[in-house]
């Protein structure tokens, strides 16, 4: 399984790897039109590799992906937490009630039941 894995990864790698050097040329990015910056005075620009644009806006889809999810699985989280409280609080009862009624040699109710003696009447 771990071998499966690494072939996966470096597959992986060797991909963004290609994308890379297949989009090394420069690009430059704009934080606005060309009619806002000559009317405010300013130009917000940067030129980077077109493969650094493309993994970071990569990463930052990603991250919005991963947010987007926690929050909807939010409901189901609460939902899990309740859930697991109940069953602790029902293991605790049934814990005790095992204990008062003395049947402590025995794990299962089904042979309590089946042990106890018939009465036939």
């Amino acid at each position: 399984m771990h071998t499966l894995k690494y072939v996966f990864w470096a597959i992986v790698a060797f991909v963004l790897i290609l994308v890379g050097l297949a989009n090394r040329d420069a690009t430059t990015l704009q934080a606005m039109p060309d009619p806002f910056a000559n009317l405010l005075g300013i130009s917000p620009n940067v030129t980077l590799p077109l493969f650094v644009v493309l993994f970071v806006f990569l990463g930052i889809g990603l991250l919005i992906g991963l947010v987007w999810e926690w929050l909807r699985e939010y409901p189901e989280r609460v939902e899990s937490r309740r859930r697991e409280k109940e069953l602790e609080r029902l293991r605790d009862e049934l814990a005790r009630l095992r204990a008062t009624s003395g049947d402590q040699k025995t794990g299962d109710d089904v042979i309590a039941l089946l042990d106890q003696p018939r009465r036939v009447g």
